[in-house]
């Protein structure tokens, strides 16, 4: 009886080749652990231990690196699983295995770092001139309280606009996740990257009128949806960043006076100074509009039902969990083992 513990990266798409369809994959390894916790490692090695009918417990251990490890992630181009395989070498038979998915939650990356706690600002200004006078004038002032937060945290950013302009104007922020994906063992050997964004959150704010001037601050009103944290310079076949925008909407799908702020997804969550409370600390998938929460591998969706004519609901054998600091809603629709998440 034998038994892996694995942790691999894979990353796999379609490119065009000379009017050709060609796979482009490459796979990494964190760890890769293989233990015999029954039998001999050579049938030669003398007599081949019998192991009598009946249920048998076999006790095992495995200890996980102390390197950083990159975080549970699934998407259609690449995903980072772990998970224990057990083989048992029966003679003169097919040997029977059996794998069982778990979490790891990673990597460390703690919001009261001293790189984290240092307020970020910026200062924008737009003016047209005519006569040498200015007019139709906009300034946008922010400032970002932090800039690491965990899963369920409201984003702590504080914005100043003015409004010279001869239209009204609206504050907009949005929040991107980027996906950076890269095979180096490609075809012919060159470097195949793709790269996903996607819209996490968005907040468009009232009309600002003309000769007005308006502060507004984001109080609890950015609450974070669940993703994966940020994941960069771990795992060579994935990257993972957040950037936040700010700009002035000056309608009609015109922006100005853009902002980006690099906002960091972590895993420790923020504390409060000389405060013995702590935030509770939950684990929940993903949300399904990131990636690393749209897609579920065929692998942990159960088949083998017979079609009825009825709506049954989909049954899902494993996903993996996030951070997270809000209570998370239960639901029906999917059903995963907490205990398979550690």
């Amino acid at each position: 009886m034998r038994i892996v513990l694995r942790g691999k990266a894979h990353a796999e798409w379609q490119i065009l080749v000379s009017g050709d369809r060609s796979a482009v994959k490459d796979d990494q390894y964190f760890i890769d652990n293989r233990s015999l916790i029954f039998g001999k490692a050579d049938r030669h090695d003398g007599p081949v231990p019998i192991l009598p009918r009946g249920i048998h417990h076999f006790p095992f251990r495995f200890q996980l690196p102390q390197s950083s490890l990159p975080c549970s992630f699934e998407s259609k181009p690449g995903y980072v699983r772990y998970y224990i395989k057990v083989t048992l070498d029966i003679p003169y038979a097919s040997p029977p295995q059996g794998m069982k998915y778990f979490t790891i939650i990673g990597p460390h990356i703690d919001c009261m770092d001293d790189q984290y706690l240092k307020p970020v600002g910026a200062l924008e200004k737009r003016s047209k001139c005519c006569m040498c006078c200015k007019s139709n004038r906009i300034v946008l002032q922010c400032q970002l309280e932090r800039t690491a937060y965990v899963c369920g945290e409201a984003l702590r950013l504080k914005a100043n606009i003015k409004n010279q302009n001869n239209k009204e104007i609206r504050l907009k922020i949005r929040l991107f996740q980027n996906v950076h994906y890269s095979i180096e063992r490609g075809i012919l050997g060159v470097q195949n990257q793709k790269d996903v964004q996607h819209l996490v959150l968005e907040y468009i704010g009232e009309p600002i009128q003309t000769g007005c001037e308006s502060q507004w601050d984001s109080a609890d009103g950015l609450i974070l949806p669940v993703m994966p944290p940020t994941l960069i310079g771990i795992c060579r076949l994935l990257q993972i960043y957040y950037v936040l925008k700010v700009c002035v909407d000056m309608g009609k799908g015109d922006e100005d006076l853009n902002m980006n702020f690099p906002i960091t997804i972590a895993t420790v969550p923020f504390r409060i100074p000389n405060c013995n409370k702590t935030p509770k600390v939950y684990y929940s998938v993903a949300c399904d509009h990131v990636e690393g929460g749209r897609y579920i591998g065929p692998e942990f969706l159960l088949g083998g039902h017979v079609y009825d004519g009825s709506q049954s609901e989909q049954i899902v054998l494993y996903r993996p969990v996030y951070v997270n600091v809000r209570q998370p809603k239960l639901s029906n629709s999917t059903t995963s083992n907490s205990s398979d998440n550690k």
